[in-house]
């Protein structure tokens, strides 16, 4: 909900005779600030999602102009405006095709504007929607905590979404996003804001409890997908020591099921992390979907304890490893030579440990029933990313 470069064109257009030359896949970068700059130094000190404006003053060749755009994407600037008509009368070619290339918005306004009007007009402008952004995630948040409580948030955020339409929540995470301090992370927030294309007024993203949250608002999963997808693209690009993961959860008609998407979408971003995977889709996991669902965290623990807790005490005496080789077999249905070709063991050897591993089980394993409860527990080893 963020004030954007496409809200900006909406006035500024007619306004400043705003003009966009380049760098439209960017159309939806929202604004953090507005930074009159006619040199380079105080890039480096940009948190992400600045808007640039300048005069050309400090620009006079090619050379400078591609080296203000490549810092600007660099550290994640939300576009650049030039003032043209005194420094700079036609902006170059290659400046315009690198922002194409780098989805960096390339605007001008003519040198008749006053530059400190403008900048003025949007600031107040970005200031005013970061205080209605604030309210917005509250009352998103009181969603998911409470959410027979409608009263607590219903109302505020009629204004802004069809409350009685469909939602979907992703969850974006990295190592270390938690432990990170406050500026570190508003640093990172801007940054990723800045890789989602295309969400402007149909979509919220806040930090809440551990994650970065995006709530989407009638917006199909294609969509989002697709999304989520140019996010990561824009992210190897423009950080490529940045391993983000992400969890999307079930799309919920009405508001006041978005807690039920929020908390899918959280096991999906668990998976994603635990198995090193980039984007999980909640919908898609099978089994997983109902074992995350489990409150009751400890039955979980107990039944993969009562599986494996007998195996596991046979391979810490014998190292005979008869866990991987139950696990195996499970896997494979009981197919002995499909074990033996996994654990490039010979058959008779998986023969020997499946036997041994009845006995210690007290289990045949031979029917769907007595094999289901092992399953599980694999299943459950594999939530806490111990497989």
């Amino acid at each position: 909900m963020s004030f954007t470069i496409q809200d900006m064109m909406l006035t500024a257009e007619t306004r400043y005779e705003m003009k966009f030359l380049a760098g439209k896949n960017g159309w939806s970068n929202s604004i953090s600030w507005v930074h009159l700059l006619e040199d380079t130094t105080i890039i480096q000190n940009f948190w992400g999602k600045e808007l640039a404006v300048t005069t050309g003053l400090g620009f006079p060749e090619k050379e400078d102009w591609m080296h203000l755009a490549q810092q600007l994407n660099r550290y994640h600037a939300s576009g650049l405006v030039i003032n043209v008509g005194q420094y700079i009368y036609e902006v170059p070619e290659e400046l315009k095709a690198y922002c194409d290339e780098n989805d960096l918005p390339l605007l001008t306004v003519p040198w008749e504007v006053h530059l400190s009007d403008m900048i003025k007009d949007f600031s107040i402008h970005v200031f005013l929607q970061d205080t209605t952004d604030e309210q917005i995630a509250s009352a998103l948040i009181a969603a998911i905590e409470t959410p027979d409580n409608q009263d607590a948030y219903r109302k505020d955020l009629l204004q802004y979404f069809d409350v009685d339409g469909s939602f979907q929540v992703l969850l974006m995470t990295c190592e270390g996003l938690d432990s990170m301090d406050t500026v570190e992370r508003k640093k990172l927030s801007y940054r990723i804001q800045v890789y989602l294309e295309d969400i402007t007024h149909n979509g919220s993203f806040f930090y809440y409890n551990s994650d970065f949250v995006l709530v989407a608002n009638a917006l199909s999963e294609e969509y989002l997908c697709r999304l989520v997808e140019g996010a990561i693209k824009r992210g190897k690009r423009r950080m490529p020591g940045l391993q983000l993961c992400v969890g999307i959860g079930s799309s919920c008609m009405d508001i006041s099921q978005l807690s039920i998407s929020y908390q899918r979408a959280k096991a999906a971003a668990h998976i994603a992390m635990t198995q090193k995977k980039q984007v999980v889709k909640f919908d898609d996991c099978g089994l997983f979907r109902l074992l995350y669902m489990v409150k009751d965290k400890e039955i979980l623990k107990e039944m993969e304890t009562e599986c494996l807790a007998a195996l596991e005490e046979y391979d810490r005496r014998y190292h005979a490893g008869y866990v991987e080789t139950l696990q195996s077999y499970l896997k494979h249905n009981g197919s002995i030579q499909a074990v033996a070709a996994e654990l490039y063991t010979h058959r008779n050897t998986v023969l020997y440990r499946i036997g041994n591993i009845r006995k210690i089980l007290g289990n045949e394993l031979k029917t769907p029933e007595e094999r289901l409860p092992y399953q599980i527990a694999f299943y459950i080893r594999n939530m806490h990313g111990q497989i």
